[in-house]
Order: structure tokens, then sequence, then C-alpha cells
């Protein structure tokens, strides 16, 4: 598979190729421009080729001396009066049907390269290909130019060659012509523009009557094609990872693991024109917008707005104001049309909406796509492909020494492409992140990397290996500063704490899949120590601290994890002495909320327990209790309801240190949808959604939004406050507009409580 060709277009459009592609009608004015005698309609012999080596590289007619025809001299000119583009056909043969703008009154010619599409041309008379000389012309960018592949023009031909622009006469009756028309498998995908010249030579002037159709088409990548880099040859992986419209990004712990609806809503309303619009706005070269590889790389930059003029905005802080909660978000569409109407960056998101926007942009451009989310997901700010924690003295976290984090959970996405620039076998998925996290060469961006890569360990190959290998498979490094020498000591190394759980959406079902196997080898493997030694290796440095001493006494830190928020939160501290002889313990346990990406501030502290010399006799187990009430952290509680629990403790005996981090997320609860599980389109559906408050205080300022591509636009429904304690009931109703199967998001937000969803299908015919 490849792509972008080296070989010129201007070498290319004289030929003829065979694939499968798809398009629309026009309505067009035919204008007259005087080219006098230009060397480009010099012809060879044969009638499918033109003498190129005579073009200009600028080849777009422009000319100052435009006439009107006159209708003594010009009325035997053809004229070309209609192109039908069969947008209905070719959008269905390109399964690209699905996409609002080729459905609308003006319906627009959506299509995928290296496939072939066909119309039907009506002109003034009978067309007769000795006489007639039509050139068909194709343009995309502001400055069209042969060179770089962004203007090419060809002729009617009775044959076709594969791979290349061109187009066939299939059949002519009277004054109508059926063509088929070709494109390259590396085709630049975008808006192109199409025009019909029809030159007329008189004995001292050849004049060009151009008819312009009046709609961009649309050419994306083709993972049905396969010369295309993005050629995929599953259809049921086609069907999950490029048409369907909505799906799940996986959050939470590893503990406790939930699938958060998504409606990508690819096809809906502007979408297509945001995604490309986001291509032509970048810093891209339009030559190369064809590579799968570079456009990936360019649109995780494109997502974020750390470098300016990006669609989303991050935000951490828990301070949304002057936007929206990214935990009320629950689709692309409002982000990606509020960003294409205002042509300014939208108001907050972090990485599950970054990665389900990415997701929809992907699909929308036909690279096959689907989120992915790794839990206890490390980032290693220096590229040593370790996670340094600091504490001091007395076990307490040194927070301005730990610039490295785990986030409980970390979403980006895969896109599928070949990788002709890496060894064979670094093809299938690539891990891109449009999360702003760390830069890449001077941008925040990342990927796209190989997955296959990243579980060998081979980081050194593009794009940023080391970043994404840690997040799934560095190595956790706890260090203590020592009261005496003044120097941090390292007291741990726990080789199987990251990259847990790596979870994407089964293909054709609304379950997880593990994909955490396709990282890395199984945990604590002889391949897999062999993958993380050679990593470091490759790493910004070398850490010579892979030595161990006495462990005689485990510590284990629990906690239930089917707690809801309101509840209780119980910790247990589980310490055992496996040696033959007395051990005695001493430490520190706390409890603090937490961000989820791993954030944890002093002031967030919501309980502690001092350990002081617990003793454990030969064979002994011991457990320690702490209990958090929700007065005390209902307060403090962050967006995604979590806690980090760390307990450092020492064995007095051995001077054994163990350090013990675990991430604790509350439940929600989940709204029940009741809705018909048939429907009509256009026929209004009422649907009631309920669920239950699990807090002892009043819900304020509550709203509903509700998505569902293909079932309805966008909605956001004001509700009244919710009793504490209460059933919340609402209901409202919906007219589907698209056949299939569908789904329905309803997500629930107030002040107390933030993402109480859920979904259901609903098919509609």
């Amino acid at each position: 598979m490849g792509c972008v060709s080296s070989i010129p277009i201007c070498q290319q459009c004289a030929k003829k190729r065979s694939s499968d592609a798809v398009l629309t009608n026009i309505n067009t004015t035919t204008t007259p421009v005087d080219v006098a005698s230009h060397p480009r309609y010099d012809r060879t012999t044969d009638i499918g080729r033109r003498n190129t080596a005579a073009f200009p590289n600028d080849v777009s007619l422009v000319s100052s001396d435009i006439r009107e025809p006159d209708p003594a001299l010009d009325k035997d000119v053809l004229r070309v009066e209609n192109v039908d583009f069969k947008v209905k056909e070719n959008t269905r043969a390109h399964n690209t049907f699905e996409y609002d703008i080729a459905e609308t009154e003006d319906p627009k010619l959506v299509i995928r390269r290296g496939q072939p599409f066909s119309a039907v041309f009506t002109f003034s008379r009978p067309y007769n290909a000795e006489q007639d000389d039509l050139r068909l012309v194709f343009q995309i960018g502001d400055r069209p130019i042969v060179s770089k592949g962004t203007h090419v023009e060809f002729v009617l031909s009775d044959k076709d060659e594969p791979n290349q622009w061109g187009a066939k006469i299939d059949s002519q009756s009277g004054n109508t012509v059926n063509v088929t028309f070709f494109t390259p498998p590396d085709c630049i995908v975008g808006k192109w523009s199409f025009k019909v010249d029809v030159v007329r030579r008189t004995d001292n002037q050849t004049s060009v009557f151009r008819y312009n159709y009046k709609d961009p088409i649309y050419i994306l990548f083709n993972p049905w094609c396969k010369e295309d880099a993005v050629y995929m040859e599953n259809e049921a992986a086609r069907k999950e990872y490029v048409l369907r419209d909505t799906g799940k990004v996986f959050t939470g712990t590893t503990d406790r693991i939930t699938g958060k609806p998504w409606a990508f809503a690819q096809f809906d309303g502007k979408v297509l024109d945001c995604c490309i619009y986001l291509l032509e706005n970048s810093d891209i070269n339009i030559a190369v917008r064809g590579n799968p590889i570079p456009v990936a790389r360019k649109l995780t930059a494109m997502i974020n707005a750390q470098d300016e003029g990006g669609v989303l905005a991050g935000n951490w802080s828990g301070d949304y104001s002057g936007g929206k909660s990214p935990l009320s978000w629950s689709g692309s569409r409002p982000i990606l049309e509020l960003y294409y109407a205002q042509k300014s960056t939208v108001k907050f998101g972090q990485c599950w909406v970054f990665s389900g926007v990415l997701t929809t942009v992907f699909r929308a451009l036909g690279i096959p796509a689907r989120s992915v989310t790794n839990f206890a997901s490390a980032h290693d700010s220096d590229t040593s492909i370790t996670i340094d924690s600091h504490f001091n003295a007395n076990g307490e976290p040194m927070e301005h020494k730990n610039v490295d984090s785990v986030w409980n959970f970390h979403v980006w996405n895969e896109a599928w492409m070949a990788r002709p620039d890496l060894s064979p076998g670094y093809g299938g998925w690539q891990a891109c992140d449009a999360t702003p996290q760390e830069t890449s060469d001077g941008v925040y961006c990342c990927g796209p990397a190989s997955v296959r890569a990243i579980r060998e360990g081979e980081v050194n190959l593009p794009y940023d290996g080391p970043f994404v290998f840690a997040e799934v498979n560095a190595d956790k490094v706890y260090w203590r500063l020592n009261k005496i020498t003044g120097k941090d000591e390292v007291v741990q190394i726990v080789e199987n704490v990251v990259g847990k759980n790596i979870s994407t959406l089964a293909l054709g079902s609304d379950e997880r899949e593990d994909i955490t196997k396709y990282y890395k080898p199984p945990e604590g493997s002889a391949e897999e120590r062999v993958s993380v030694r050679r990593a470091n290796l490759l790493g910004s440095k070398l850490h010579n601290i892979y030595t161990s001493g006495p462990e005689d006494v485990k510590v284990e830190v629990s906690f239930d994890t089917d707690t809801f928020v309101g509840q209780d939160v119980m910790v247990k501290l589980q310490a055992t002495n496996t040696s033959k002889e007395q051990r005695t313990l001493d430490g520190l346990m706390t409890i603090s909320t937490m961000y989820y990406t791993g954030v944890v501030d002093r002031d967030d502290r919501v309980g502690q327990e001092n350990i002081e010399h617990c003793v454990l006799q030969p064979g002994e187990t011991k457990d320690i209790l702490m209990t958090c009430h929700p007065q005390g952290y209902l307060k403090k509680l962050k967006d995604c309801c979590m806690f980090s629990v760390t307990a450092m403790t020492t064995v007095g005996e051995t001077k054994q240190c163990f350090v013990n981090r675990t991430e604790l997320r509350l439940r929600k609860p989940h709204i029940n949808i009741k809705a018909p599980a048939k429907g009509t389109v256009g026929t209004e559906i009422a649907v009631e959604v309920s669920f239950t408050n699990p807090l002892k205080v009043s819900l304020t300022h509550c709203y509903l939004e509700v998505e569902g591509p293909g079932l309805t636009e966008n909605q956001r429904i004001p509700q009244g406050d919710v009793q504490a304690s209460g059933t919340f009931i609402a209901s409202f109703k919906i007219k589907p507009q698209k056949t299939g199967e569908r789904e329905l998001i309803v997500n629930f937000n107030c002040d107390q409580l933030e993402d109480v969803n859920g979904s259901c299908k609903i098919t509609v015919s």
C-alpha cells in the first residue's frame, strides 16, 4: 500500500484508472476564454494524451481577454448544459450515503478515492470524439498547479488504466453521454472543484468555453480500496471503525471501568465541512494531504488549542467558567459545529473529549479509528521511561518534585494505516493522541506511533515512541528523602502498576474489549522485561536502580469498589508477616480527593491514619481500617468522583519500605431510558428518563443533554430541582431522521452531580 505517489500528476492525468467512488448535480455557466493557441492544447496523435512537456506549472485558465460567444461564429460549439453526478447511486456505492450533505435537497457528491464513480453529461448537441476537444479539470486549493497534484486535467477516453485520474465513455445516446470517472488511491483528500473545458480552434485563435460545476466534490480516504494506505480488509471492522456513528469511551479506574456513551456523528450536519476546514487551515502541505501519516499527526495538533487555532481548549482545573464542563459533553457534533461556526476554540475538554472528537474527524475523512483507554496511564515528562514519585522523610508527597504522574485513566486514539516509512510489520493500528501533554517537534501533538513497535520496545521509531511506551509500560519508582544525607533514595520499584486494562469498544457490540496484549507482553514475563530494558536503553536516561532488599512483610490496600457517591468510603490496609521473626510496622495512610490525572492537592485530604508500632508476630495478619464520611468529602470531590489512597510504611527490623498507592472511584446512578424499540422516520417518539438521587441534598440547576445521530438534533432541556434521595423523572420527544439501528444518548448534569448518563437503541424504518 503506497501513500503519496512520486509520479508527477501531469504525467498521470493522461492515463486512466479502475476503482470505485461517488458524485453530485450541477448548474453552471459557460464562459469563453481566449487562450490564443496555448501550447497546452497541442495534442499528440493519441487522443488520450496531451503534450504535457509544454504545460506551465500554473495551468489555471485565467485570461483578461474573455469574450462572449458570437452567435454567428460559435453556433456549432459544443456546450455543456448539465452534468449529473448521480449522487444517490454513487454515495451508495462508496459507503458515503449517510453524510447529511449528500441527502439534502441540493445534495453534494461525497466519494472515496481509488473507486470509480459515474456521471451523465448533457450537451447542446451529440458529442463527437473526433471533432470535439473536451477537457475535464479537477482542482483543489487556492493555487492549483500541476506540479503539486492540485490541478489535474484529462480527456474523455474509450479505455481506462488502473490507479490514475481519468474518465471513460460508457455509452452515448443523442445529446447525453454516460461517463465513468477514476481517481488514484493516493489522491489528495478534500473538496475538489470540477470544470469542463470545451476548446474551439479557428484559423487565428483558440477559445476555451468553461463549464463550472457549482458544488465541490468531496474526496475521502478509502478503507475499501486495496491500494489505499488506509485499506482495511475486514468488512465488519470497516463498519465499526469507519461507519459506526456512536460508541463508548471508557473511563474510571482499574477496579471500576465505566463506558461513557459518545455520539461520534461523523456524518451529521457540518461535521465533514469542519473536518476539511481543519485540513485546509493547518500548515500541512496540500500536496501530502493524501498521506494519512502526516494528516493524522497534524490532526492531533489541530484538535487541541495549545498551539493556537485548535478546536478544543483543555481544562483540568475544576473551574469551567466561560465554557462547558468536559463531563457534560456526550458527543462530537456540538463541539465541531460550534468551532466551525465561530472559527474559534471551544471550551472545555479533557482526554475523553479530545479522543471522541478525534475519532469523529478520522472517521469523517475515511481513516479507520477508535478511542482507546489506558488505565493507570503514566505521564513521563522527561522520556526516562520511569515514573518517579518523591516523599519526604515523614512519608508525605513532595509535590514540587513530582513532575511525572500516573493518570487514573487516559483516552487516546488508534488510527489504521500502512507505515511505508517503517520496516515491514509496523503498519496497522497507530496510537494518536490529541490531548496536549508534552510537545513533539515543538508542537503539542502525539503520534502516529506503531502499536506493534510500542509492544516491542522499539521507541526510537517515529513518532513519540518513548512517551507512548511509558504510558503503558513504565516502571514506577518511589524515592524518599534521607534525613541524614539530604539525598533522595530509591525505596521501592513497582513493575506492574502502569498500563492496565487497555480498553476499546468491542467489534460490533457495546462491550469492552481488553487490548492490553497488543501494547505489551504479559506483565512480569521475560518478553515484557526485555521490552522495558530495550526501551530504557533508548530513553533519555538509565537508572541503575533495579536492586531489591529483603521482603518478608506484605502490605496491601483495598476498598469496596461498589461504593456510591454519598456513601461512607471505607479503606483497609492489610499487613502480613511472612517471616519467622517478629516485625514492627510504622507509617502513614492518607485519603484525598483527586483529579483523574493523578493530581492531589494537600488541601484535598479528607482522611488520615497514623500507623504506630504495629507489631506482627510470625505469620500474623493485621487489618487497619479508615472511614471517610460524605459530609467530610462531598465539598472536596472532583469531577470524576475519585480518591487517592496512599500508604507509606516501614518495617523497623529490616528497614523494608512500602509505598502503596491506589485509586477509588465512586459509583454514580445510571439513568434509565424508556423508549420504544422501533420507530419510523418523521414520526415522533416519546422518551422517559429517570434515576434516583443518591445524595442527601437536593440537586439544583439540572438539565438534560440529548443526542442521537439519525434520531434527533442535539437538545439541551432544562429541568427542575431534584429532592434529596428523590426520584428524577422527565420526558421529551424525538423525531427520527434516518433509517437503521440508531442510538439515543442522554446525559444529566447539575451543580452537585455531572455525567449521569445512559443510552438505548432504536431501530428506525
